[in-house]
């Protein structure tokens, strides 16, 4: 990784400017479901309402109206910007079916976190240093440089809003544009500016580990995630495809995949690989179709007394299933996160 840091600046896709200062006086949204993902603060999902403080200001969000009586700020990004990006994010999504790689992007950019590390950057986690070459070229990386040049045309439009909180935006858009559930998102993400701040390869899981439910909680509790977040996260696999020309799993295409939309090609973990549900531990345990794809990572769900327990769970509840990964999603997206303004009262 060394020998890779003095790349030049100009192999370097572009960076964000230095954060910039916003304060909106008026954010109007028409109900909770459709802002969920543009909270700038942390929030947590109540039946009725959710509160949120700014400073001594008290920001009320009902389920039907979007009230004010202070605007919350995100020094990092700018509100109204996030609110606009999310719906240039959502024509993307419904031009390119590209919502697999655009919730990779996210959980890439997040899952380099080591909680044994106090210091920003060094610990990793949602900065947006996976937008720098360096890490780019990390194996567990292969194919998103497809998704930054996807997302670019959208952070030059919004140059206020952070590559973090972009890639965090659109990787819990497209989750919820696939039909999965509300993400409960907090914004505000400061960016790494330097190549040189990027993680070492090796943070993210692998597909075909020799003991697959050992590394999964290796890799996922060196996050500070449990065996329950562990199988949640899986379950997205219920979007997307595996290119075996990419990952080195896979066939090149199945019945499923061979028309597409988007590129052709693949093997999918579902039938209807664009819907966000839970058809993947329906899949997983059934194992009766040879054009779905099960990864040793995934059968282990349902072989591992602790991790089955979830996965049995989740296959036969999607209420169940859905309200765990909107959890898990939330916090995977926060993890290692500097936030400005760095807490919520």
């Amino acid at each position: 990784m060394a020998s890779l840091r003095g790349l030049a600046a100009s192999r370097l896709l572009p960076f964000a400017p230095k954060a910039r200062l916003s304060l909106s006086t008026t954010i109007s949204l028409p109900s909770l479901s459709s802002s969920s993902s543009l909270k700038c603060f942390r929030s947590f999902p109540l039946l009725s309402h959710l509160f949120l403080c700014q400073g001594r200001s008290l920001v009320r969000m009902e389920t039907n109206s979007f009230s004010t009586v202070a605007s919350p700020k995100c020094f990092a990004s700018d509100p109204d910007q996030l609110k606009s990006a999310r719906e240039d994010i959502k024509g993307l999504l419904k031009a390119k079916f590209c919502h697999p790689i655009l919730v990779r992007l996210g959980w890439h950019d997040a899952g380099t976190y080591n909680k044994n590390i106090e210091e920003w950057p060094q610990r990793g986690g949602a900065n947006g240093s996976i937008r720098f070459e360096i890490e780019l070229k990390h194996a567990a990386n292969a194919g998103l440089v497809n998704a930054l040049k996807l997302l670019q045309p959208i952070k030059e439009k919004y140059s206020g809003v952070t590559y973090a909180d972009l890639f965090q935006l659109a990787s819990a858009t497209a989750i919820e544009e696939a039909g999965g559930p509300k993400i409960p998102m907090r914004y505000g993400r400061v960016d790494v500016t330097d190549p040189n701040q990027c993680p070492e390869e090796g943070r993210l899981p692998g597909a075909g580990p020799p003991t697959p439910a050992s590394h999964l909680r290796e890799v996922f509790y060196r996050m500070g995630l449990d065996d329950k977040e562990i199988v949640a996260l899986s379950g997205a696999h219920t979007l997307g495809r595996s290119r075996p020309e990419r990952s080195g799993w896979g066939k090149p295409e199945t019945k499923y995949t061979k028309d597409g939309p988007g590129a052709p090609g693949g093997q999918s973990w579902t039938v209807q690989w664009l819907k966000f549900d839970n058809s993947y531990f329906m899949d997983i345990k059934e194992r009766r179709d040879e054009d779905l794809l099960v990864l040793p990572t995934d059968a282990v769900l349902f072989e591992d007394p602790s991790f089955k327990v979830y996965a049995e769970k989740y296959a036969k509840d999607q209420n169940a299933y859905f309200k765990d990964y909107a959890e898990a999603h939330a916090k995977l997206s926060n993890l290692g996160a500097k936030f400005d303004p760095p807490e919520v009262c």
